[in-house]
């Protein structure tokens, strides 16, 4: 819903695993939604992956639930338009530009990019480009509620907002990013890491397994309670992150400066795809990928527990 509590018409443009998984999360808020994409039988991949109240909803409510016959139809009267289409930058122009054109003036435009700044994208767009904002989700984006709003230098205060609160009202944790950068704000963070994790299979530091288990059972199981800048501050006990940036800044700025630059070539590639073999060797990556999603539900639930965490 709304901030005021009122059920909007939502398009979702593209309706693959992100799409789809938009689809369920503007269902299961209340709101109305329109769906397209060209792709042979989308609509019918669309609805065997929706599940549970959604399902149900989008078989037996039409009011609720419909799959438009080209993009035009699908936008035309739409409060909120989520585009989800494939990753190339001419691709998303013309998309967006066509979304443009057809939806009412006062919509707001998001696009699920990766790694496109909202002026990019809104190039080739002539009706209120500067509606059209980043709304990224995080993998998978039916569970993790993150998601990066980007405007472009034009957007209004009233378009950045409707925007935070539409995706709230989803029950996704918005976050703004207040500059136009590669690749936005996580996927710059998770690279920082990437970065070093190669750099340490490359120079044969570690393994693969090893550095999962670092992260998953070390730092990664704090991260999931808190971000890792009020766990700093934690850790400076009374002195708090004052403390820490005092006493620990001047040796964690030594690692920093001594993290190495890698380049992906094949001889790095082939070490991380047969560390990653050997470490999942044995496993069944469907059961694999379930199990990471049960655990990630589980640990959603518990964060509802803790009031006093953000």
């Amino acid at each position: 819903m709304s901030e005021t509590g009122e059920s909007l018409h939502i398009a979702v443009i593209g309706t693959g695993v992100i799409g789809a998984a938009w689809v369920s999360g503007f269902l299961a808020a209340g709101h109305t939604v329109t769906a397209f994409d060209p792709a042979p039988e989308a609509e019918e991949r669309l609805r065997s992956q929706l599940t549970g109240d959604t399902a149900a909803d989008a078989a037996s409510r039409p009011d609720r639930f419909r799959f438009a016959s080209d993009l035009a139809d699908a936008v035309s009267d739409a409060d909120f338009v989520q585009e989800n289409g494939p990753e190339r930058l001419d691709v998303k122009q013309m998309m967006l530009a066509d979304i443009a054109e057809a939806a009412p003036p006062e919509a707001i435009i998001a696009s699920s990019t990766s790694g496109y700044a909202p002026s990019a994208i809104s190039e080739q767009a002539r009706t209120a480009p500067e509606r059209i904002v980043v709304g990224h989700p995080f993998n998978p984006a039916h569970l993790v509620p993150v998601v990066e709003v980007v405007p472009s230098p034009d957007a209004s205060f009233e378009v950045v907002d409707r925007a935070l609160e539409m995706y709230r009202s989803i029950g996704k944790k918005p976050i703004l990013v207040r500059a136009e950068l590669p690749g936005h704000v996580v996927n710059r963070l998770q690279a920082a890491l990437w970065q070093e994790a190669y750099s340490l299979v490359d120079r044969g530091v570690v393994s693969v397994a090893d550095i999962d288990t670092a992260i998953s059972y070390g730092p990664g199981l704090r991260w999931a309670t808190l971000g890792p800048l009020a766990l700093q501050h934690l850790s400076g006990g009374e002195g708090g992150m004052r403390h820490v940036l005092d006493h620990l800044g001047p040796p964690q700025e030594v690692w920093m400066h001594d993290l190495e630059q890698v380049h992906l070539d094949d001889q790095l590639k082939d070490k991380l795809v047969a560390g990653v073999d050997a470490e999942l060797f044995g496993r069944d990556e469907k059961r694999l990928t379930a199990q990471r999603d049960s655990m990630l539900r589980d640990i959603l639930e518990l964060k509802t527990r803790y009031e006093e965490l953000p």
